[in-house]
């Protein structure tokens, strides 16, 4: 029996290999849930690709319809050995730093487009699948979630570096609180009864982990386009004496806030800049670092800037010069 054969009523649609699929891309929410009509997977940081093969024709392409198999042909040899001939798979492409995914460490590898050289860099990945969109001649997005995933389950010899990627039910809360104690970026819940959507929906959503702490404005950018206000502020934090330059947030904040702190802002200016990093951020303006905000963040990056950063508020309890790195 082939994959698609386990339910003769299900969706599925006879089709031809597909040149393309567009990815479904989840949502952010900061609403989290528990919910048995939803399934709840790791967030992996790496580089999404969606796998095409046509009997011994064999791609792997970007979200962006890039070609990467000269990046990463241990992935296309893995591939190449399955047992299915005819599918397209969704996933996500990973390196680990101490059982983490690490972005900044894969992005060596994305830099490459030698085979030789790529199975030569000493970078080792893993391409973790977590969706089925075409399987033995038929399009099966019309399929829910959870029944496009036991027919990818099934269809796949899941060995190094081809991975399945696993599934929790019900709790996502408690999940979440489990990723976050493990230094995972978050998980992704998806609504069990979807189907595949090609197109950003609401569907599959986004609960990531985050860090936070205080750190001081010590400027801000002009808005572009419809924003109102400022368009970042700038952030730091004090080391040595020092206000060093932690990054800039941008996300966080309403129309209201934004006009109402700009006119505080202005009244702050100064002509030099507070920090003692140099910052290349065009069209800004520096303030006295008196002002503490409260910042959420998914991480600090290996050059200590803030990762995701998102402003949840500001904070009247504590003094700017008391304002340090967090460990």
């Amino acid at each position: 029996m082939s994959a698609t054969e386990r339910d003769t009523d299900a969706p599925c649609v006879p089709a031809d290999p597909p040149e393309w699929c567009a990815p479904m891309l989840a949502t952010l929410t900061h609403d989290h849930f528990s919910d048995p009509g939803w399934i709840y997977e790791r967030k992996l940081d790496g580089e999404r690709a969606l796998a095409f093969r046509n009997g011994g024709e064999l791609r792997l392409m970007t979200r962006n319809r890039k070609r990467i198999e000269a990046t990463y042909p241990e992935l296309i040899d893995a591939l190449a050995a399955q047992p299915v001939r005819d599918f397209v798979a969704d996933g996500e492409i990973v390196a680990f730093s101490e059982g983490v995914s690490d972005f900044s460490r894969l992005q060596s590898r994305m830099q490459i487009k030698d085979p030789d050289k790529a199975r030569a860099s000493g970078v080792t990945v893993h391409f973790y699948l977590f969706d089925l969109l075409h399987v033995d001649g038929r399009d099966i997005t019309g399929l829910p979630q959870r029944e496009r995933k036991a027919i990818l389950r099934d269809a796949f010899a899941f060995e190094d570096p081809v991975r399945y990627t696993p599934h929790r039910n019900e709790d996502g809360e408690a999940y979440l609180a489990e990723a976050c104690r493990k230094g995972w970026e978050g998980i992704i819940a998806k609504r069990a009864d979807a189907p595949y959507a090609h197109s950003r929906s609401r569907d599959w959503l986004k609960f990531k982990c985050s860090a936070g702490q205080e750190l001081v404005i010590g400027g801000f950018t002009e808005p572009k386009g419809s924003r109102i206000g400022f368009g970042a502020l700038l952030l730091g934090y004090y080391d040595a004496g020092a206000l060093r330059y932690a990054g800039k947030v941008g996300t966080g904040f309403d129309d209201d806030f934004l006009a109402a702190f700009r006119d505080r802002l202005d009244g702050i200016l100064c002509e030099a800049s507070p920090f003692a990093d140099d910052v290349n951020e065009s069209g800004a303006h520096w303030v006295a670092p008196e002002i503490v905000a409260e910042i959420g963040f998914t991480e600090w990056t290996s050059g200590g800037k803030l990762r995701h950063p998102r402003f949840l508020g500001l904070r009247r309890d504590k003094a700017a010069g008391d304002v340090v790195r967090e460990a």
